[in-house]
């Protein structure tokens, strides 16, 4: 297993650094769902049962162990809009991929901060990689709906996903629950219709 997120050139690690390394991204997981992104790293490495500086060695910065834990649920975000495209009707399937989207920033704590950062410009090469597949996919599903014309033309990549983070956060300070996203999304979808 090589590396990933602490920008480092991927090289394979001893067995005792493998381990090491796989005991800091549990234990981050963990303590980043239980108390979001601002997780104390310095908690997150004694639960590992490794000191900080080995913590540190491997994740320089809160945003490379943000990366390496979150890493592989955005790419199965981005993978699950190809999964909806297939044999549904275009709005609805960017309709069930944007609630889909919004529930996971809400259920994995410190996963909508993340994707905050790869809908801007900017950041490190996994967050670039991650970043682009999630906003192809948003560009597959807004363009097969916009064709459809079950959602304005004017409408930007940009601005979905942006527009997704924000109901998040709206779904979020009123308690977080499914029927909440599903109120905030009908309104952003009425939002996001082309006029009559």
């Amino acid at each position: 297993m090589a590396q990933v997120g602490a920008g480092a050139a991927a090289k394979p690690m001893r067995a005792d650094a493998r381990r090491n390394y796989e005991a800091i991204l549990k234990e981050a997981a963990i303590a980043f769902a239980e108390r979001g992104e601002q997780a104390s790293l310095d908690d997150i490495a004694k639960r590992a049962g490794v000191g900080s500086g080995t913590l540190y060695r491997h994740f320089p910065t809160r945003q490379d162990l943000l990366e390496a834990v979150y890493v592989e649920s955005i790419e199965e975000i981005a993978a699950r809009a190809d999964e909806l495209r297939a044999g549904r009707d275009p709005g609805e399937a960017l309709s069930l991929w944007l609630r889909e989207l919004a529930e996971q920033m809400i259920r994995i704590r410190g996963l909508k901060a993340l994707l905050g950062a790869a809908v801007t410009d900017g950041g490190s090469a996994v967050m670039s990689a991650c970043s682009d597949k999630l906003k192809t996919a948003a560009d597959r599903l807004l363009s097969a709906a916009q064709d459809a014309g079950a959602v304005r033309r004017d409408l930007k990549r940009i601005e979905l996903l942006r527009l997704t983070h924000a109901l998040a956060t709206a779904a979020e300070l009123a308690h977080g629950g499914s029927e909440d996203v599903g109120r905030y999304l009908t309104l952003l979808l009425e939002g996001i219709r082309p006029p009559s």
